[in-house]
């Protein structure tokens, strides 16, 4: 009798020890199928990179220029403004939708007429707000239609844009171009992904 029990004492240790190996086994399993799946759900080094601020010299770009950079898979443009550019900005006020562009489309301190730090240098996402189309830059007066002073024309569905990026009225587009936040460093370095 005594034999008989000590039997089935070492069959329930025995079975008690395989059943923890068998969970311990499976733990490990369930985790190993699940860690690609939890990976993934974190950005690599690549795309936390790609997301990072870039850096744009000024240097070269001449008045009236277009730049075209690409930062979070966005075209960015910056434009060097000439003094008629910007002084043309406050005459067609009436014509646009959202002259002091109070919908939020640029940080507080592009909320003005110039929608730019420097008045000099436009700083804009290169999507319409539309659908999302890349408007062309056509800062020649009158290339547009008669009386145009020159802006960005989206002809994926007609929209037009000043050059501030601010929308006209009656255009398919809601809202005026979208200004990433940007700061200077110095007076030809051009900073696109962060506010100083």
């Amino acid at each position: 009798m005594q034999e008989q029990e000590q039997k089935e004492k070492v069959d329930l240790d025995r079975r008690s020890f395989l059943i923890s190996l068998a969970s311990i086994f499976s733990i490990i399993g369930v985790a190993g199928i699940a860690w690609p799946f939890i990976k993934s759900l974190f950005p690599s080094i690549v795309s936390m990179a790609a997301g990072g601020p870039i850096r744009v010299d000024l240097s070269t770009l001449a008045i009236g220029e277009q730049h075209t950079v690409i930062w979070r898979n966005k075209p960015i443009w910056v434009i060097k403004r000439s003094n008629e550019m910007i002084k043309d900005l406050s005459s067609i006020s009436n014509k646009l939708r959202d002259p002091l562009s109070k919908i939020p489309q640029q940080p507080k301190y592009a909320a003005n007429i110039n929608r730019s730090i420097r008045p000099d240098i436009l700083v804009l996402v290169a999507a319409c707000t539309h659908l999302g189309c890349a408007p062309t830059y056509r800062p020649d007066k009158n290339s547009i239609e008669k009386g145009w002073p020159g802006g960005f024309f989206c002809s994926c569905h007609g929209s037009k844009f000043d050059l501030a990026g601010r929308v006209y009225k009656g255009v398919p587009a809601p809202t005026n171009l979208e200004v990433p936040p940007y700061h200077f460093i110095d007076k030809e370095t051009l900073i696109i992904g962060e506010d100083n």
